[in-house]
């Protein structure tokens, strides 16, 4: 417990004094958002940018292919793959694409815990964007969009990775999975949204990733929140029964899910696997 509360002290005093070491967006993602935010770029222009990244290029193809965009027939290139995702969605479905490349460790107990995070958060989004992509079938008027969640879903855990990181640089004393969890509970959210704000995210991501655990914040409309929080319920992230069951009923009043039961429906069994599959 010792060791426990002295990572925890550690942590608070570095964000404190505003030292804490939070984890950088990677150099293709930055390029592509700034080609994004520019008013001339064109198709061709974001394609040879992201076609200098072969990871990125092949998770762009894959998700231009996937079951969420409804295409049957299949693109090739990243020139055919961007002009089907289009610009606007382009830079927040490839700043999504872009963040696995932060979730690795030198440390064999802290890269065990990266992959552990890394593998929740692809599960978790994989559900938002599931049940995300039926409601926008249903709710054609709707504001909420694809690109958004997929973005806001594989960042809602960032948190965890300074508080793995100060973990890997005193790895005799805190790289042992009983001393991290506490640090990681009581401290991901707020230090996520911190990392949000450095990568000059908008308000709306640095609220979703502060408040997504917070379940004394319940939007009464569909919100963002609803389909992350219903990823972490289908991934039992949230442990009272009552708790999920009650998130499950609001959910179907409010028409983020068709019914309680949906999520262990073949038709959503079957989306989820493709949309997981994105990821992998």
């Amino acid at each position: 417990m010792a060791t426990e509360n002295a990572l925890y002290t550690i942590l608070l005093e570095k964000i404190k004094h505003e030292e804490l070491v939070l984890p950088t967006l990677p150099e293709i993602a930055l390029k592509v958002r700034k080609a994004a935010d520019d008013p001339d770029v064109n198709l061709a222009q974001m394609s040879e940018i992201i076609s200098h990244d072969p990871a990125l290029a092949l998770g762009i193809v894959k998700v231009a292919n996937s079951a969420i965009l409804g295409r049957t027939v299949k693109v090739e290139t990243v020139a055919q793959a961007v002009t089907r995702i289009g610009l606007r969605q382009i830079k927040s479905i490839a700043t999504a694409m872009a963040i696995e490349q932060i979730f690795i460790s030198d440390n064999d107990i802290v890269a065990m815990y990266m992959k552990k995070s890394w593998q929740s958060t692809v599960g978790v989004a994989s559900v938002a964007i599931t049940l995300m992509t039926f409601y926008i079938q249903q709710h054609k008027h709707s504001p909420l969009t694809l690109d958004t969640i997929t973005l806001a879903a594989l960042v809602h855990n960032l948190g965890v990775l300074p508080i793995l990181t100060e973990a890997e640089h005193h790895p005799d004393i805190f790289a042992n999975p009983t001393f991290l969890q506490q640090a990681i509970s009581k401290l991901s959210s707020r230090i996520g949204a911190e990392i949000t704000r450095a990568w000059g995210l908008s308000e709306e991501f640095t609220l979703l990733v502060e408040r997504w655990s917070d379940l004394t914040l319940l939007p009464d409309e569909p919100h963002y929140l609803d389909f992350i929080r219903a990823g972490a319920v289908y991934h039992n992230l949230f442990k009272v029964e009552s708790t999920k069951e009650a998130l499950l009923s609001s959910y179907v009043r409010k028409g983020v899910l068709p019914d309680i039961d949906f999520m262990i429906t073949e038709e959503f069994k079957e989306m989820y696997d493709n949309v997981k599959a994105m990821f992998s």
